[in-house]
């Protein structure tokens, strides 16, 4: 049996499980732990893992879903940018159906505007290349997962000399948003199950803060359900000891410092600045901004007319993001929003925790 294998080996996941309800019995309290990448919440939703922990432990969701994040503002610009006839926007599909203020980029679409789906920043820019004419935007929405690849396609454009070719910067950063949600009163968290792809990137190191800062355990996991019960029970244990301290649990993939290479091709071309995410509001040094040498590139520095930003009436996508509360819990859930007819970022993303819950524990529930 390989490595991996082990991973997906049932009986290791029962030894896990008998590991952690004996765990549980050591706690002070019922504790709640934040898994924060969307993947984890849909693979914890298709495994059922959720019902298989002990009652002293609960799960929560956070803001790893880049599409749910990204605010209702940045939405209501790229449709102003699509107005113009001359610009093309080029977009991941889970941004197409995502409500703004008026609208979404879908019924921009069905309204004449010239809006693509893409499955990455390099096609938008062979789209641009292929028509000189034309504006081709594309919307660089992602944490520190997808920022190389757009980072990648600018130093493309600009080695090419392909002038018409933009990006509508709207990256985040996961660590300071991590460090909103250990400092949130209404969140009362007690530890973090880290992501596993942006920890590629960034690295491990990055989250010490947790521990050393926040006294909150960390736990850098992989996908399966293997690696997820192992996190957890590693979680629980420190929690039980009062021993806080950042764990690498994936370290088959991922290693203290990251990918150099990645992190210096961002580095190039982005600086930290504030965002604004959903449902966390401002977090000083959360996003991505365009260095000044590439400002010809950023399709913000284009003026329009924007909307004030308006969120969708009854969605609670914010709260869910913040952790503050399960996705059953918003009224909208499962009658009018559902992923046919989505009312809130949350349920339209593959990765959004509304849509996981749905597809994996609505029944059980």
């Amino acid at each position: 049996m390989t490595k991996d294998h082990l991973f997906q080996d049932a009986r290791i996941v029962r030894i896990l499980i008998e590991r952690l309800q004996a765990a549980a019995l050591r706690l002070p309290r019922r504790i709640t732990l934040m898994e924060v990448c969307g993947t984890h919440t849909h693979a914890i939703g298709a495994a059922g893992l959720r019902r298989l922990l002990p009652e002293e432990i609960r799960l929560v969701s956070g803001p790893g879903c880049p599409v749910c994040v990204t605010p209702v503002g940045y939405l209501d610009h790229a449709e102003a940018l699509a107005a113009d006839p001359d610009t093309v926007l080029c977009t991941f599909g889970d941004l197409y159906r995502v409500p703004s203020s008026r609208s979404s980029l879908e019924a921009a679409a069905a309204a004449g505007a010239r809006v693509r789906i893409v499955y990455a920043a390099d096609d938008a820019l062979e789209f641009a290349r292929e028509h000189p004419g034309l504006r081709v935007v594309f919307l660089a929405i992602g944490f520190e997962t997808t920022a190389p690849t757009i980072a990648a396609a600018l130093a493309k454009a600009e080695d090419a000399g392909i002038p018409n070719f933009q990006i509508l910067p709207g990256n985040k950063r996961v660590a300071p948003a991590l460090a909103a949600l250990a400092t949130d009163p209404a969140a009362r968290l007690d530890g973090f199950l880290l992501p596993g792809h942006v920890s590629v990137i960034t690295g491990s190191r990055c989250y010490a803060f947790l521990s050393e800062q926040h006294r909150l355990p960390a736990v850098v996991a992989g996908f399966t359900a293997a690696d997820i019960l192992r996190a957890v029970l590693a979680l629980v244990e420190m929690v039980a000891a009062g021993r806080p301290a950042l764990l690498n649990l994936y370290g088959r993939v991922v290693t203290e410092q990251g990918n150099r290479i990645a992190q210096e091709l961002i580095e190039r071309f982005f600086e930290p600045a504030d965002a604004v995410w959903r449902g966390l509001g401002n977090i000083p040094g959360s996003g991505l901004a365009l260095r000044a040498p590439w400002t010809g590139r950023n399709a913000a520095a284009s003026p329009v007319e924007l909307p004030p930003p308006s969120e969708p009436p009854g969605c609670r996508c914010g709260e869910v993001l913040a952790g503050r509360m399960d996705p059953p819990e918003c009224p909208l859930f499962a009658r009018a929003c559902t992923p046919d007819s989505p009312v809130g970022a949350c349920m339209v993303s593959s990765e959004g925790s509304c849509a996981a819950w749905y597809r994996h524990e609505r029944r059980a529930r």
